[in-house]
């Protein structure tokens, strides 16, 4: 089939599956005389392998790993729980991060009055510089005022 066919079947689109290639993740695809790539089956299954892998935000490298891993039948399963593993204790990192910012930037909303007037808190903040700083500080004080009178 051709990469038109394949991105339809593997719900990759055709542009990433040449960037897979490009990379080396998948291998090149047979060609045509005329030069077209043509893909089997067992493509398409390595592709669709390959989204849902992204799906779950594994990262290329590790995804690259998990393809080797899948397809020596010899592997040990070990192997593949601690990428999994690995994988879930960054997600939790970027999970908590991202509750910080969205805390930080809650409590900066609510702070601006959102009228005609130019002031605001939340420009302010952001012109303040390290967005890090700014969630860290943002959460102490939301710490703070949780904790009533006297802190």
């Amino acid at each position: 089939m051709n990469i038109g066919r394949a991105a339809s079947a593997s719900g990759v689109s055709a542009k990433m599956i040449r960037y897979y290639e490009s990379i080396e993740l998948i291998q090149a695809a047979g060609r045509t005389e005329s030069g077209y790539r043509t893909y089997g089956t067992d493509d398409v299954h390595v592709l669709r392998f390959i989204r849902q892998a992204r799906t779950l935000g594994f990262a290329i490298e590790q995804i690259r790993q998990l393809l080797t891993l899948w397809k020596d039948q010899r592997r040990a399963s070990a192997e593949v729980k601690a990428i999994a593993r690995q994988h879930v204790a960054e997600l939790e990192t970027r999970i908590a991060e991202l509750v910080e910012m969205r805390d930080a930037l809650a409590h900066l909303a609510r702070h601006c009055a959102g009228d005609q007037r130019p002031s605001c808190p939340i420009l302010e903040e952001l012109s303040r510089g390290d967005g890090r700083k700014l969630a860290r500080r943002e959460l102490s004080l939301l710490e703070k005022s949780a904790s009533g009178p006297g802190g």
